[in-house]
């Protein structure tokens, strides 16, 4: 009798590959699903997943054509059946080969390293996390009745907290509650964004101890990854902090997710396996009978949407904290219409008033523009030239301090022409102002201000180019929260999250172009965008009466404005979704893009097509599937909004439809026929494709 089985291996491969699914091999010792095993690929040895164990070998391959297995990882327990079904779920529904979504959600050191070199970091691992809860401070009454919704409800739930409301001490008490009823108990807290792991790091080991947190995100070493991911794994490590990549962490024991910010776009995913961190957690709690906590001032319409009363198709349970802790005020919103102001004025003359009045009074400031660089584009007045990108469709922005042009897509980066590069002028200019102009000219403004000790004023700026090297970031936020600094400016890297107790003031010098988007979903990001960043103004209680939150805009009256300046989100949310509704928009509709890249944007447009085409052809010739071609609308293909990066060119058809299920049967099909309709010469040109379900932006 053979010793042999037979098991299905899930193993890296790419979507848009004809090798998408399991793969079989032989082997002769015990395994077991959900175990990690080296198997040969082609010339390589790899990286597997044990998804299935067979008693025979498959029917259509002799047994004498498979190749076996080479070796299990010994010391690393199998991956339970609940994190298998989370992977197998995004696969399907966001349209990726089952291997590449869960060996990318591995950390990468596990497929390198050999048993030896594993066997040694097992054995340094620390299996004595000792949890130690220091008491937190007295809770609201508006939190103590947040936790007893939650106690007695099942979720899942959507905290709606204004900015300073304490969303974190709910957080940090769910788990305290969670510890004590379960000592196995494990909880994942989830934040958008690299920037705001340390400060909820700091705070989560001051309240449970360094030894039961570990955090996830892609800033961290491989060595320091795998450490973390095993000690998850092993349930030793009782909380996880992470960003996304966090929501696909081995963790047997979850009985607690938080999604922190839940509205932030960050969540969605844009390479690869294109998954919202935020949707997946929602799955997995109801797949681990686990407690879901999204949480926001400012939710995402999805989200909002979902938490209407359940008589009205609700399925979350919205909870509500309007107050900030204490006395604390919420800013208030003052307007300046730039109409009144002098022509081409950056910064308004009751703005910069407002601002000297604070820095002399020792309190601190924070201007949001959400644009780097010193100007978008250069230009010559007498031929028109300006500085494009060769490579992409986009201009290169004007970076002073350097004097560099440097393209934010492909990277692009050459020093600033001596004249134009067309006609030879020398009077080049730029257009539009960033960050780094917003600085220098906050600067000539208020030189001669003093702050309270009789110095100069300290202008500060925090944006992807003054945060690229490692530590820079964190050195940059202490010296804020440490009052080293007057008047912040930045990005929206400075708007979300972030604790500053001496800032006062803040404003937003240019919002509008956002009112006047292409993008639907660019009123909602904006009108996140300022309620956040006017969460950063007044958080110490003492100040919080003078604090205010200014908003420089051509259009005063427009509604977004109306309804910020009463810090009214369910209005502005009502009207938003009012707009989805009549013009069937999600989430009233849900939809998909399918995307190529090819050398000519003819040759990206002529595969979609041939696709759409392909597509509805094959569903109008079987009776069960012809419905479909009514259900879900498939748009003709278009260029990409960014139509050209690094020399590739892009093209998007829209898949629409009023039901989830609907869309995912057509893409279900579509997957068929792109592989038949790739393979066909005339497509050769197509260099990939690749769905993106639910898009944030199309």
């Amino acid at each position: 009798m053979s010793t042999h089985r037979w098991i299905d291996v899930a193993v890296q491969t790419p979507a848009h590959s004809q090798v998408g699914g399991l793969l079989s091999y032989r082997c002769p010792f015990e395994v077991q699903a959900g175990q990690l095993v080296r198997v040969p690929l082609g010339k390589r040895d790899v990286l597997g997943v044990v998804w299935a164990v067979q008693d025979a070998a498959p029917s259509d391959m002799p047994a004498s054509a498979m190749r076996d297995v080479l070796g299990v990882l010994d010391g690393v327990a199998p991956l339970d059946h609940a994190w298998r079904q989370l992977v197998q779920f995004s696969a399907q529904y966001y349209q990726r080969s089952l291997g590449e979504v869960a060996l990318s959600a591995l950390p990468p050191q596990l497929r390198d390293l050999t048993h030896e070199q594993l066997a040694r970091r097992l054995k340094k691992q620390n299996t004595e996390r000792v949890v130690q809860t220091t008491p937190g401070p007295a809770l609201s009454d508006e939190q103590s009745q947040v936790l007893a919704q939650m106690a007695a409800g099942t979720g899942p739930f959507l905290l709606f907290g204004s900015t300073g409301s304490g969303k974190t001490e709910v957080y940090l008490q769910a788990v305290e509650r969670m510890l004590a009823a379960d000592p196995q108990a494990q909880a994942l807290l989830m934040v958008p964004e690299i920037n705001l792991t340390p400060q909820l790091e700091e705070r989560v080991q001051a309240r449970f101890g360094a030894d039961a947190v570990v955090s996830m995100h892609s800033g961290m070493t491989p060595a320091q990854r795998l450490k973390g991911w095993l000690a998850a794994h092993a349930g030793h490590a009782r909380i996880v902090l992470g960003t996304r990549m966090a929501i696909f962490a081995s963790m047997p024991h979850l009985k607690l997710i938080v999604v922190d910010e839940e509205h932030d776009p960050s969540y969605k995913q844009q390479e690869g396996a294109r998954y919202s961190a935020r949707d997946l957690a929602v799955y997995r709690g109801r797949l681990q009978n686990t407690t879901v906590l999204l949480a926001s001032a400012t939710p995402s319409l999805e989200s909002w949407h979902l938490s209407r009363p359940a008589e009205e198709g609700g399925r979350y349970l919205r909870l509500h904290m309007p107050s900030r802790i204490g006395t604390g005020q919420l800013p208030k919103v003052r307007r300046v219409d730039m109409n009144k102001q002098a022509r081409r004025a950056v910064l308004s003359a009751p703005l910069v008033a407002a601002l000297q009045e604070r820095v002399e009074r020792g309190e601190q400031c924070m201007l949001l523009l959400n644009r780097r660089g010193y100007a978008p584009v250069l230009h010559c007045a007498d031929c028109g030239w300006k500085s494009e990108c060769k490579h992409c469709s986009a201009f290169r922005v004007f970076h002073k301090i350097d004097r560099t042009l440097r393209c934010h897509h492909c990277g692009l980066t050459e020093r600033v022409p001596r004249a134009c590069p067309e006609c030879g002028n020398a009077d080049i200019a730029p257009i539009g102002r960033g960050t780094e102009q917003l600085e220098e000219h906050l600067g000539e403004l208020l030189a001669h201000v003093k702050r309270p000790d009789g110095g100069p004023i300290r202008i500060a700026r925090i944006d992807a180019d003054t945060t690229r090297l490692k530590g820079t970031l964190e050195s940059q936020l202490a010296s804020v929260h440490s009052g080293e600094v007057d008047i912040l400016v930045g990005t929206q890297m400075i708007a979300k999250g972030h604790d500053f107790r001496r800032i006062t003031l803040v404003a937003a010098v240019n919002p509008d172009t956002a009112l006047f988007s292409s993008d639907f979903r660019a009123p909602e990001r904006l009108f996140a965008l300022l309620m956040q960043a006017a969460g950063r103004a007044g958080r110490d209680a003492a100040q919080s009466a003078t604090s205010e939150m200014w908003v420089q805009t051509f259009h005063p009256q427009h509604a977004l404005f109306e309804a910020l300046k009463q810090h009214d989100y369910p209005a502005f949310a009502a009207s938003e979704l009012a707009e989805r509704t009549a013009a069937d928009l999600p989430p009233i509709s849900h939809q998909a893009l399918l995307r190529a890249d090819a050398r000519t944007q003819e040759a990206a447009q002529a595969l979609l097509n041939a696709a759409r085409e392909a597509l509805e052809l094959h569903l109008s010739a079987d009776p069960a599937t012809a419905d479909l071609v009514m259900q879900v609308s498939l748009y003709p293909a278009v260029p990409m909004s960014m139509q050209r990066v690094a020399d590739v060119e892009r093209a998007q058809m829209l898949l629409e439809s009023p039901t989830r299920m609907g869309l995912q049967k057509v893409l279900w099909h579509l997957h068929g026929v792109l592989h038949q309709v790739r393979s066909q010469p005339e497509h050769k040109g197509v260099i990939r494709w690749l769905v993106d379900v639910d898009p944030q932006a199309i």
